[in-house]
């Protein structure tokens, strides 16, 4: 039987089963840990707000800053393992196939899954997911899977523009099903308590990884002989082009991750700002701000194929992303009632589209046997970016909740500075996609040998 080359179905069903228990995480830690500190059940009430006008008491900022903590605890010890896992596995794709970055992350992922799992229903040390996001990481991360991902369409479209379409599409799905996932989570809470999620999370990934070991079909075919690559892949990305072409490369990943990081950063501590006061969000409320967040890889992909076939150039495209997520983090730090966080979500609606664009344009610079070494440079330093970000923003919100919890959303927009100047060197620069790609062709001998089989047809 014929497998399909088809990552769509993949990041479709990871990104359900991900986004299903990802807004249940922040809030299962937060009950746990309100039991916990306080003595006392979590309130729950059917309105919109749960909070007691009376309760005057500490214990939202106590409870909130655990939960940023356990956050920043959990961030720290998964980034350096996720990052090692992803460097190699990605950057071993481009000589052993690309199957390996989307199966093992899955494993992983399901492991973590399963822990929650267990933690919930038997009603574990809450600690012990620190442990096992430890170990999921040692698989490899989301970083991993889509960089893999990635990897894997940039095999199959030989058309610029194609490969903008397919990887904005990418995003559009991620959104897509992870909008449907968080608008279920609240009323799956309310109706089953948080074992059903997990384990409907859980069948999930195995479908998954089903698919991904039995259906999808590999793109690279190459005889294992020349290991230099895995160890040398990132290392030659650089070292065989033209000084300008690397200026650019490097300034595109800075762009990237600076971006990330502004991006990722603010939107971590959504949920706790959330659940604090004046908002305090009850479980359906948080589902729905959760979907409608997701919209925004939808909304970006239409601006992505609307801009890209009118003609806007990417850099003009990438600006208005970027200017996207500064508006809205803006925002956010003055929300104080239901309506306006709702609101707020209106001004993010373009703010994805910088990373399809920015991972288009680093690949079409950079020759076809070097896809792989590309992305496990992109995918490491957006999970170091993320990681990073989710550390220092959760220890940023809990040592500044107690005086003005809309610090960290200020902080998010005034970085976004940074993206914006590397986006100007970026444009005096210069980017002519073509020609660089036709220097990092020619700087490879021998690579019509090498991709035989590489792109295989989609039939």
């Amino acid at each position: 039987m014929k497998g399909l080359f088809l990552v769509e179905p993949l990041v479709a069903f990871y990104a359900f089963a991900s986004f299903l228990i990802y807004p249940l995480v922040q809030q299962y830690v937060y009950r746990r840990l309100w039991q916990e500190m306080t003595n006392t059940t979590y309130p729950v009430s059917d309105n919109s707000s749960r909070c007691d006008p009376s309760d005057t008491s500490s214990h939202h900022e106590e409870v909130q800053k655990a939960a940023s903590l356990f956050s920043l605890y959990t961030e720290l010890f998964s980034m350096i393992p996720s990052l090692a896992a992803t460097l190699i596995l990605v950057t071993y794709s481009d000589q052993r196939g690309r199957k390996i970055t989307i199966i093992l992350p899955l494993i992983g992922s399901l492991f973590y899954t399963v822990s929650f799992l267990s933690v919930s229903f038997f009603e574990l040390d809450l600690y012990l997911l620190i442990v096992s996001s430890f170990v999921s990481a040692l698989f490899g991360g989301s970083g991993t899977f889509l960089g893999g991902c990635f990897s894997y369409i940039a095999d199959l479209c030989e058309d610029g523009q194609e490969k903008t379409l397919r990887m904005a599409g990418v995003d559009m799905v991620i959104g897509l099903l992870s909008g449907v996932a968080s608008l279920s989570t609240g009323y799956f809470l309310r109706a089953a308590g948080f074992n059903w999620p997990f384990f409907t999370s859980a069948l999930f990934q195995c479908v998954n990884l089903v698919y991904a070991v039995f259906v999808l079909e590999e793109t690279v075919q190459r005889p294992p002989d020349d290991m230099r690559q895995l160890a040398y892949g990132v290392y030659q990305l650089f070292a065989g082009a033209s000084r300008r072409r690397n200026v650019l490369l490097v300034l595109l990943l800075l762009l990237f991750s600076s971006f990330s990081f502004a991006n990722v950063g603010g939107i971590s501590t959504i949920t706790l700002y959330e659940l604090n006061q004046p908002l305090c969000w009850n479980e359906i409320l948080i589902g729905y701000g959760s979907a409608l967040s997701m919209t925004v890889f939808l909304t970006s992909f239409v601006g992505v194929t609307v801009f890209s076939r009118c003609g806007v150039p990417n850099l003009v495209i990438i600006l208005i992303g970027i200017l996207s997520v500064m508006a809205a983090m803006t925002l956010v730090a003055f929300a104080k009632t239901t309506l306006m966080m709702f609101l707020v979500r209106l001004p993010m609606l373009l703010a994805i589209m910088p990373f399809p664009m920015l991972r288009s344009m680093m690949s079409k610079i950079v020759s076809k046997t070097e896809q792989g070494a590309l992305f496990a440079c992109l995918a490491c330093l957006d999970s170091v970016s993320n990681s990073v970000a989710v550390a220092v923003f959760s220890s940023i919100y809990a040592a500044t909740v107690t005086w003005y919890p809309g610090f960290s959303f200020l902080l998010s927009a005034g970085l976004c500075v940074i993206p914006l100047a590397l986006l100007a060197c970026v444009g005096l620069l210069g980017v002519d996609e073509s020609k660089e790609a036709k220097e990092a062709e020619a700087l490879i001998p021998g690579e019509e040998d090498l991709a035989v089989d590489y792109n295989p047809p989609l039939t």
